[in-house]
């Protein structure tokens, strides 16, 4: 599978604060649907940031640990557990893209946006797909610990790699992803209230690139970018679609100022708002 036709822009990795970075997917997703450019891009936390799903009890979270460690907590708009995202150990992507370009079947439209991602860690010689058979979970409030399932769970070596999740608008798909460079287990394990788990628990269920390869930082920035992009190229050159191919792609995109000052009213309205991080969706004001 490659990339849907259409515009696309590739945005660079850029370095800002969780609820920023959660707000630019939304915004992201508002354009693609407004009849503006679909988006791939990657990006990076600072500060470290604890991103909760959605429904994600709150009360899972220990509030004092991140306040001390100058953690942020912001609430995705996708489902599953908690990710601590570090500036370090984390590479972070995602992908914008008009609903009625990918299939409707949840499944379906992640297989195909997730291609890339595998096709990324192949670049960088690390031998990553989906979990053959489903592992018991370990602590559920935390997405690198819950059960791996053969239809959507990332492993190299035997262990979580990857998280990756999706929502959808009425006319948007939005995927994003926590892929682990490095991983910190102390730091992750620290921002939860009470896990039933320790540090070396947690690295025997998830692995980093840098233990797999011989690559820094910036390497498996630019093999995930460089992924994105061919992904795309692939898409919009194709032969096989409607339109026989048509499609462009700004490789090196950015955000429009109309873009940015959407993101920082989301930021304010949602992803920095006590009522939203710190509260299920059926308890919100």
């Amino acid at each position: 599978m490659t990339a849907p036709e259409g515009d696309w822009r590739l945005i660079r990795e850029e370095r800002r604060p969780g609820p920023m970075q959660m707000a630019l997917d939304e915004v992201a997703a508002e354009t693609a649907s407004g009849g503006g450019p679909a988006t791939v891009r990657t990006y990076r936390w600072d500060p470290t940031c604890l991103t909760l799903g959605y429904g994600q009890d709150p009360e899972t979270v220990d509030w004092a640990a991140c306040e001390r460690a100058g953690v942020d907590v912001t609430r995705r708009r996708t489902g599953g557990g908690g990710i601590v995202h570090d500036s370090h150990g984390d590479v972070a992507y995602s992908i914008a893209v008009p609903a009625e370009d990918v299939p409707g079947k949840l499944l379906d439209a992640y297989h195909q946006l997730c291609e890339p991602i595998l096709e990324a860690f192949a670049r960088l010689g690390i031998d990553a797909d989906y979990v053959e058979e489903a592992v018991p979970e370990l602590y559920h409030p935390a997405c690198y610990l819950r059960e791996l399932h053969p239809a959507h769970d990332v492993v190299a070596a035997g262990r979580k790699i990857a998280g990756n999740a999706q929502y959808r608008t009425r006319d948007a798909v939005v995927q994003h992803g926590s892929l682990s460079f490095s991983v910190d287990a102390d730091a992750h394990l620290d921002a939860f209230a009470d896990p039933p788990v320790d540090s070396t628990t947690f690295r025997e269920r998830v692995v980093g690139m840098d233990e797999l390869a011989d690559v820094d930082r910036a390497e498996a920035v630019r093999a995930v970018e460089a992924s994105l992009l061919e992904w795309v190229e692939a898409g919009i050159g194709s032969e096989d679609g409607p339109e026989g191919g048509d499609g462009s792609v700004d490789r090196d995109g950015s955000w429009t100022d109309a873009e940015l000052e959407r993101a920082r009213e989301l930021v304010e309205e949602r992803y920095r708002d006590d009522d939203w991080v710190r509260s299920r969706p059926g308890d919100r004001k």
